[in-house]
């Protein structure tokens, strides 16, 4: 289980502004290749918005083996991929809202030790949270152009996006 008892207090935020999918791509796996322990993704944006090419960089930085073909689990909800750390991509977007995350096994993967990115995050109660983790807001601003709004609840971002430009 994730030791919560090690969460900060207050959320620390940092907007990335990307011009086009590389970009997107790009931010993804430098986050993935900074991430060193478990930890919670919740992705929040419309359709088109870029929440699958950020978990496929993630995936990427993660070390996920190019082998792999990173795609959105809309239809079976998990896809899990060998990296250096687990890779959990989940979709929530074929399910009502709210999501009991215990009912479908999501309450064990926040658990995990492995990295959890979880697509269409706004299916989940913000009570069924994890007290650390990163809630990433995505807007599309031109037609391929995103801002990528990140929050971190109990963690420094600037540990993970210290240096980060896009």
């Amino acid at each position: 289980m994730k030791d919560s008892t090690s969460c900060q207090a207050g959320p620390n935020v940092r907007t990335f502004e990307t011009q086009g999918h590389n970009q997107t791509v790009a931010l993804g796996h430098t986050l993935g290749r900074r991430l060193n322990q478990g930890l919670t993704l919740l992705l929040f944006g419309d359709l088109g918005s870029g929440k699958t090419a950020f978990a496929q960089g993630l995936a990427r930085g993660l070390a996920v083996p190019a082998s792999f073909t990173v795609t959105s689990p809309t239809y079976t909800l998990v896809n899990e991929y060998p990296g250096r750390i687990p890779f959990y991509h989940v979709d929530l977007y074929r399910l009502p809202k709210p999501v009991d995350p215990d009912e479908i096994g999501l309450g064990e993967l926040f658990d995990e030790a492995g990295i959890v990115a979880v697509e269409w995050a706004g299916h989940l109660h913000p009570a069924d949270r994890p007290l650390c983790r990163l809630e990433l807001f995505f807007s599309v601003t031109g037609d391929t152009t995103r801002s990528i709004r990140i929050i971190a609840y109990g963690l420094d971002i600037s540990d993970l996006l210290n240096d980060t430009d896009v």
